[in-house]
């Protein structure tokens, strides 16, 4: 291996280094950087005194490393050229050949891999005498990308001998221009026609050359015009073709001009300027991306799956867990039909959570998934209903529990009622923990069609409910649980622990966004359950003790619903919010906003988003686990990057709208935006501290240490 490596870099070198084998009038010593080597070329060995040269600047690179087009795409910079010329030589502006795609995660560059030359074309005076020889020195910087980006310059000469004759041609030059002379873009032949028509959705550009044209690529030469990573759909006509171009999102307003380079087949490079026009051309039918859907399903189902390891869910399946020992020597179409109603319960809830959402959406309101864990009154309702369930487990009173699936003693149609609302009391409570690979599924889910979105969130449900179903449909795997016996009361006890837990959280949640007052409310709601659930443990199945039990159960639901929106009023505040994840006084994390991210963007400083909320237990651990870690404390201050919570514990339009215009509708998100890319970095919904160095890492100029 070491062998091969040493070949092939000496191999390198020699390609890069053949055209400095050449006369010294003809190109400049070639000057070797990190990953590329550069050198000016003359085809010429000299120039005549009447005539001009044709030169240029040729890059020779590693592979799997590239520079950038004029357009650099979403991120990059294109290579520049500064003359220090005696006025008898002017230089002209260097010449771009077409770029090709390079797709980096979520964005798209434009650029060279490989080796590019970049022609240059010099005049001169008529004044320049024959016998002489001129120097043309020039400063060359460029940067250089892979994984990373390494900006880099260097001092180029060119001695150009001024010839009273026709120079002779450097042979090697001229092979390099004639072979690399295809990439460069020309003038459309006067028989052709290009123009484009602008929509709120995008740019359908139009390009007429009296024949049908079956590929096209389009790189457009401004930027912030069109979407880089968005495909490019074409549609063959008999003239031509069409080619529909996605807008950039921030691009309002209207075009007078659309100029690039035109790719067609054949290696066909035109630079094209096209003019508003009128296409009467009916768009293409859709072709229904299938292996994007099929692999976002897939993403849903696996999310579901990790969904039964969340905090949130987990003391619903030690509920269900212990339902499913005490009903263990049931018959096998009794355990299977168990497991279907569970799924049913969750399927139910969640074709019920994504009604409702798009039915928001489509009157207009702005949402995204756990959404009802934003309103104190639902928190409240949770943090009740878990502390009473809570109650009964720890043995104060016994009641069926239907709503949990708890209670083994109970008749059939009880018991499968108990199966369904496990399955909803599971949803309920797993909707705010956006578990891994769950994020982008319901951005784009949401993002859909309602066909799209209910299959999406089918796979989903799907996945939370398939351990317990896989259990039912194998009975014999039960035969691995212990046998039921005293120890369950034991366990059924234990299991109170984390639902207490699950309050306390709540509780917590309540009390970071809504205030004391509230929690205090939540405090007086809790102690007239606990006189509830006295009154039923003490005189159990007596109608009278039902009776007050079920009236203190209404006074403490009333104080749920009315107490929050008497102490709620006050409307959410970006800036105003106290941060999820603690932040104080003096602290590094500034509270988000829009105009405060772009102000930072604007002033050459990198931007880290933390969109968060306190509701969210992988916010929190992340948090904990990977953004307050000192080595990513000092990444943060090393890269000099403006650090923003955008706290979404409490509903805030904006925080909203920035999550869809990521792609997402739920936290954990974490983007790192880059001065001058149009569209920032998401990194995992499941952090750790070597993600978030790496990330650093990669930003220009970055003094952050990575993870070797």
């Amino acid at each position: 291996m070491h062998r091969f490596r040493l070949i092939a870099g000496l191999w390198f070198l020699f390609a890069a280094g053949l055209l400095s084998a050449a006369t010294p009038s003809s190109v400049s010593k070639p000057v070797s950087a990190p990953h590329l080597t550069v050198q000016l070329v003359n085809q010429e060995y000299g120039v005549n005194y009447l005539d001009d040269i044709h030169a240029g600047l040729y890059f020779k690179l590693e592979p799997g490393w590239h520079i950038y087009w004029s357009n650099p795409g979403d991120s990059g910079e294109p290579p520049k050229i500064e003359w220090n010329l005696p006025e008898t030589v002017a230089p002209a502006p260097m010449q771009f050949p077409a770029p090709k795609r390079l797709p980096l995660g979520p964005l798209m560059d434009y650029g060279y891999e490989n080796e590019v030359l970049f022609p240059i074309d010099i005049s001169f005076a008529t004044s320049i005498k024959p016998g002489t020889t001129l120097k043309l020195p020039a400063k060359v910087s460029w940067l250089v990308c892979r994984e990373v980006c390494i900006p880099g310059k260097a001092n180029l000469e060119l001695d150009v001998p001024v010839l009273a004759t026709e120079p002779a041609p450097n042979d090697d030059v001229v092979n390099l221009f004639n072979r690399l002379d295809s990439h460069m873009p020309r003038g459309m032949p006067h028989v052709s026609w290009t123009g484009f028509q602008q929509a709120p959705s995008g740019i359908r550009l139009e390009v007429d050359t009296g024949r049908p044209e079956d590929q096209a690529e389009f790189f457009p030469e401004d930027e912030n015009i069109l979407n880089n990573a968005a495909p490019e759909t074409g549609r063959i006509i008999s003239n031509g073709i069409i080619i529909d171009l996605a807008k950039d999102p921030n691009l309002n307003t209207s075009l007078t001009q659309l100029r690039g380079v035109l790719e067609l087949s054949g290696d066909r490079n035109y630079e094209i300027a096209a003019l508003p026009a009128i296409i009467n051309v009916p768009a293409p039918p859709a072709s229904f991306p299938f292996a994007a859907f099929a692999r976002i399903v897939g993403l849903a189902f696996l999310g579901g799956l990790l969904l039964n390891l969340m905090p949130c869910v987990f003391p619903v399946l030690f509920l269900k867990g212990l339902a499913l020992v005490n009903s263990g020597n049931e018959e096998k179409h009794k355990l299977r039909a168990h497991g279907f109603v569970y799924t049913a319960g969750i399927l139910v809830s969640f074709w019920a959570l994504v009604a409702l959402l798009l039915g928001l959406r489509a009157a207009g309101a702005t949402l995204g998934w756990g959404f009802q864990f934003q309103s104190p009154v639902f928190l409240s309702l949770m943090a009740a209903l878990l502390f009473f369930l809570g109650l009964s487990l720890a043995g104060q009173f016994e009641i069926g529990l239907t709503l949990t699936s708890a209670g083994g003693s109970l008749a059939a149609r009880q018991g499968y009622a108990g199966s369904f609302f496990t399955g909803v009391l599971a949803v309920v409570v797993a909707t705010p923990c956006t578990a891994p690979f769950m994020g982008a599924a319901i951005g784009y889910a949401l993002a859909q069609p309602a066909a799209v979105t209910f299959a999406v969130f089918t796979a989903l449900a799907l996945g939370l409910a398939a351990p317990y179903v896989a259990l039912t449909l194998q009975p014999a795997w039960t035969r691995l649980l212990p046998r039921p016996g005293v120890w369950m009361d034991i366990l059924k006890q234990a299991i109170s622990v984390p639902i207490f837990a699950t309050v306390i959280w709540l509780a917590w949640v309540i009390a970071t966004a809504y205030g004391a007052v509230l929690l205090a409310a939540l405090l007086g709601s809790f102690l007239l359950l606990a006189i509830a659930g006295w009154f039923l443990g003490r005189w159990p199945a007596r109608r009278w003790a039902t009776s007050v039990a079920g009236l203190i159960l209404l006074t403490a639901l009333v104080a749920c619903i009315t107490s929050p929106r008497e102490f709620s009023a006050a409307p959410s505040s970006t800036s105003a919010q106290p941060s999820s994840g603690g932040a104080a006084a003096g602290s590094a994390w500034q509270p988000w906003s829009a105009d405060a991210v772009q102000h930072a963007l604007a002033a050459g400083q990198p931007v880290f988003v933390d969109f968060t909320a306190s509701w969210c237990l992988s916010c929190q651990v992340n948090e904990r686990v990977a953004l307050d870690r000192p080595e990513v404390t000092q990444a943060f201050a090393a890269a000099n990057v403006a650090l923003f919570r955008a706290d979404w514990t409490r509903e805030d339009p904006a925080i909203t709208q920035a999550l869809t215009d990521l792609g997402r509708s739920g936290v954990p998100v974490y983007a790192l935006y880059t001065p001058g890319q149009s569209a920032p970095q998401l990194l995992p919904q499941v952090l750790t501290p070597g993600i978030v160095t790496d990330a650093l890492s990669g930003l220009p100029g970055s003094r952050a240490g990575s993870r070797n």
